[in-house]
């Protein structure tokens, strides 16, 4: 009884970290995303460091170079003139740092296979973590849109159909007020009498109602016809 008891109480714990980390999925995310990038910063740093190492290692070992060959140089001299306990110093000298050489050589493609495999990795994580905010915006947009619609769950559906309904009343109600107008207008004109006389006149029913251009114009036509006869 007490062994079920136990696992009882340890499926409780599970249950509720699980009802935790799906409530809080996005901090959880955002601290995790955190704690990616500052990895990756950490082995960019790593990075730099090995990259300056290789760059002294590789500075001191063409130092050993040239010394090798000065000391070569000269121990071969010291031969040539028959010092031989000083040929011999230097050819022991010249067998240290060959060791020497040899050693940085050996940590040279040490330090360039590191710096290889960090390389690749950060690129890797980086492409990762691009990913990974890229998902994460999509997250925070979707429980917005999910958020939004469990606090307006008609939305948006059902007020944007109710917005075209609105905007068709109120543009049949100016289509309406605009034909009551020219109605109106018209009804205005018909009614009122001088309206009719002038319509009437217009039509060549009667004499005109005002100076019309033709008129106008054979009367300065007879003017100057006058004219031209006086003279």
């Amino acid at each position: 009884m007490f062994k079920q008891f136990v696992t009882l109480v340890r499926g409780r714990v599970h249950d509720a970290a699980d009802e935790v980390a799906e409530a809080h999925a996005l901090s959880i995310l955002r601290q995790q995303i955190r704690d990616c990038a500052a990895a990756i910063d950490a082995a960019r740093r790593s990075a730099a460091l090995a990259t300056a190492q290789l760059d002294q290692e590789t500075r001191h070992h063409a130092g050993l170079v040239e010394q090798i060959a000065r000391l070569e140089m000269r121990t071969m001299s010291a031969l040539e003139q028959g010092k031989v306990e000083l040929a011999r110093e230097g050819a022991e000298v010249i067998a240290r740092i060959e060791n020497d050489r040899e050693a940085s050589e050996v940590a040279q493609r040490s330090f360039t296979a590191e710096i290889a495999k960090l390389k690749s990795t950060i690129r890797a994580s980086e492409t990762r973590l691009r990913e990974l905010e890229r998902g994460q915006r999509l997250a925070v947009a979707a429980q917005n849109t999910l958020r939004l619609r469990q606090t307006h769950p008609s939305m948006p559906s059902s007020t944007l159909k109710e917005a075209e309904e609105t905007l068709g009343r109120l543009r049949a109600r100016q289509k309406l007020e605009e034909v009551s107008e020219a109605a109106l207008a018209d009804m205005e004109v018909t009614w009122c009498p001088q309206g009719l006389e002038d319509r009437l006149a217009e039509a060549g029913c009667g004499p005109a109602i005002g100076a019309r251009t033709e008129d106008v114009l054979a009367r300065l036509r007879e003017r100057i016809e006058s004219t031209t006869e006086n003279s």
